[in-house]
């Protein structure tokens, strides 16, 4: 028997003060930016920076004493392990986390300092066959990421909380990974607004759910910016929610995700991670689709990787022109390299990085390729600064870069 919508409102109750009610905020530069009216719900602000919380701590209120006292255990490479294990802690439960071995280290230790045991197993998360092996051998109960009825319903909370701050909300568009979380929005908002659009966004590369209501099986993957949704496979009790609540699925490729996190970074000043990103690159990607719609987004988590995150920023001044490499063929004399800085800093260019190519055959040997990386206003400005170099006798190129697609 699937998921009712009184779950959900009992799974609300039950969850209460320890979630945190988060904001559901407008933004009116997002709105002037896709021609919607976009408002967000932050679910990145949680205690454990992901709404994986509702859902984890409405299965925990679910045990018995007895599975209370041996324990917990989940696999998880992120954000459900780290609200297993905040909220385990906080109830006294003892929680054990499988992780692959290649996850990365912040999250790692961000779920060890809530007090689970680590267990480091596979190279994937399907391989993590730990976990299975330690729930038989100690008794443990099994918190699953999305496909159990109360993790659903945990989830659900969301969408309750979104639309009795924003009623007038049209259309709410969610990220998409095991679907956990879009059944239980679509179940409590159309069980609230039977009429509002439900919109899911999926990675190019992991399109589950998209195949799985067309009949088709996964035919992608690989390495993602936005983890959080990289799933081989749609939950079996998702998917029964799903069919004929949601109204649409959406594909966005890394490019867009990227964009997004830049965005909100440079617009709502918060940061997001790739998953929680999907909504807004969906919305940006789409935008006739939502053109004049009130539409909420769910920022599913701000849990990224700062390494990441650094790359993703750089990227995004590179796609967006403010960052430019530049090749200026120069003599190898005293003096020029400062000629050539001050005709970029005339323009307003900033000269980031710089490196001499002196060695290689294909460069005479009194002459030298000057390697420039330089940062800009915008694409305009750096136009400009090629301009000037031309002008001022130096044989400069643009060169490529993949990040800009160039």
């Amino acid at each position: 028997m699937a998921v009712a919508f009184a779950e959900i409102e009992a799974a609300r109750r039950a969850i209460g003060d320890a979630i945190v009610a988060t904001p559901s905020v407008a933004s009116a530069t997002l709105s002037a930016i896709t021609g919607a009216e976009i408002y967000l719900k932050l679910e990145n602000l949680q205690r454990t920076a992901s709404f994986k919380e509702r859902g984890a701590l409405n299965k925990l209120g679910k045990l018995s004493e007895e599975q209370a006292r041996r324990g917990v255990i989940a696999a998880s490479a992120g954000n459900h392990a780290q609200g297993v294990a905040f909220h385990a802690k906080r109830l006294g439960v003892p929680a054990t986390i499988v992780m692959p071995r290649p996850t990365p280290f912040n999250k790692v230790r961000q779920t060890g300092i809530h007090g689970a045991e680590i267990v480091l197993e596979g190279e994937t998360l399907a391989e993590a066959a730990a976990a299975r092996k330690l729930r038989r051998e100690r008794g443990l109960t099994f918190i699953p990421p999305y496909d159990d009825d109360d993790v659903i319903a945990g989830q659900g909370t969301v969408a309750i909380e979104l639309l009795e701050a924003l009623p007038q909300l049209e259309t709410l568009v969610v990220p998409v990974g095991g679907g956990g979380l879009i059944a239980g929005v679509a179940l409590a908002a159309k069980s609230i607004k039977p009429d509002i659009a439900i919109v899911g966004v999926e990675s190019e590369l992991y399109p589950t759910l998209h195949a799985a209501l067309g009949g088709r099986r996964p035919f992608k993957g690989g390495p993602t910016v936005a983890e959080g949704i990289a799933v081989a496979e749609v939950g079996r009790r998702p998917l029964e929610l799903i069919r004929g609540r949601v109204d649409e699925i959406l594909l966005v490729g890394e490019a867009e995700i990227e964009a997004a996190i830049n965005l909100f970074l440079e617009v709502e000043k918060t940061v997001v991670e790739g998953a929680g990103a999907a909504a807004l690159a969906a919305v940006l990607a789409h935008r006739d689709r939502f053109a004049g719609r009130r539409v909420g987004m769910i920022v599913t988590g701000g849990n990224i990787d700062p390494r990441l995150l650094a790359s993703v920023i750089l990227r995004g001044l590179v796609r967006s022109g403010r960052m430019v490499r530049l090749r200026v063929e120069i003599h190898d004399t005293p003096g020029v390299l400062a000629r050539v800085a001050g005709v970029v800093g005339g323009a307003g260019g900033d000269i980031v990085e710089v490196y001499h190519q002196r060695l290689f055959a294909d460069v005479p040997a009194k002459l030298a390729d000057l390697d420039l990386v330089v940062e800009t206003r915008d694409a305009a400005q750096a136009d400009a600064v090629i301009a000037d170099l031309r002008a001022a006798g130096f044989a400069t190129r643009r060169l490529s870069d993949r990040a800009t697609g160039g």
